[in-house]
């Protein structure tokens, strides 16, 4: 099956990419990555790649080791445009996540906000990771003019993540914790109809992460055909059931 991966031209996370990528690629699927323009070879975060802080809080060493491999895949080199994206060709849709500067590019295009409101209305498997929900929330249905999330349940980065991040690293490193002057979890629940119901949090942590071989504190949800995880500490999982939504998706 071909999964459609759309990110900025640098700045995403890099275990929200590399990990899906890697469990995709190894189960048989094709990922076709798409940035702003044709041909554009993107980069991660690099604090990620080296340690945001004194060389800690950055990547682990596993998705690293994915991300090197990722950057020498053909589909790294290949990538195709926002704009001219047929969704119909794609089984699948990750919107992964990540904080920086750079990342404003991808969250805040209106052109694929557009495409994603299509891919949506194909009730094809759709993910979204961290700050990725929020291209989702910003989205909108044409029939009805609201959000694609507006009557799902979901989770996304949670606020006490955000700020304990953002005011542990302000002294040295600004604002690189916050993209936008709101909240991630504020604006997502501001799309949906009902958020004290459809808005989950998930268990409270701030350095636990799953594994490869751990799901103990990894959190995701599920809705229909939409699943979504709230951090790079979710990525395993994330990627695991996500090829759940495809097998599910292909059996019908």
């Amino acid at each position: 099956m071909r999964v459609l991966m759309p990110v900025p031209d640098h700045d995403f996370d890099v275990t929200e990419v590399a990990v899906p990528w890697r469990l995709l690629t190894e189960a048989g699927h094709d990922v076709v990555l798409a940035t702003e323009h044709a041909g554009t070879r993107p980069a991660a975060d690099p604090r990620l790649l080296t340690g945001v802080l004194f060389g800690q809080l950055g990547a682990e060493p596993e998705p690293r080791t994915f991300y090197r491999q990722l950057t020498e895949a053909p589909e790294f080199r290949r990538t195709v445009s926002w704009a001219d994206l047929d969704v119909a060709e794609f089984d699948g849709l990750i919107l992964p996540g990540g904080h920086a500067p750079g990342m404003r590019q991808y969250l805040g295009s209106s052109v694929l906000q557009r495409r994603i409101a299509d891919f949506w209305a194909l009730r094809r498997p759709v993910g979204a990771i961290c700050h990725g929900v929020l291209v989702l929330a910003r989205a909108q249905d044409p029939a009805t003019g609201r959000s694609v999330l507006a009557d799902r349940r979901t989770t996304c980065l949670p606020k006490y993540m955000e700020r304990t991040a953002y005011f542990t690293t302000a002294w040295r490193l600004g604002r690189y914790y916050r993209t936008y002057p709101a909240y991630v979890e504020d604006e997502v629940r501001s799309a949906l109809t009902d958020p004290g119901t459809q808005f989950a949090r998930g268990p409270r942590t701030l350095t636990r992460r799953g594994t490869a071989g751990d799901d103990t504190h990894a959190f995701v949800v599920r809705d229909g055909h939409y699943l979504s995880a709230r951090w790079p500490g979710d990525a395993y999982l994330f990627g695991r059931r996500f090829l759940a939504l495809l097998q599910d998706a292909d059996g019908r």
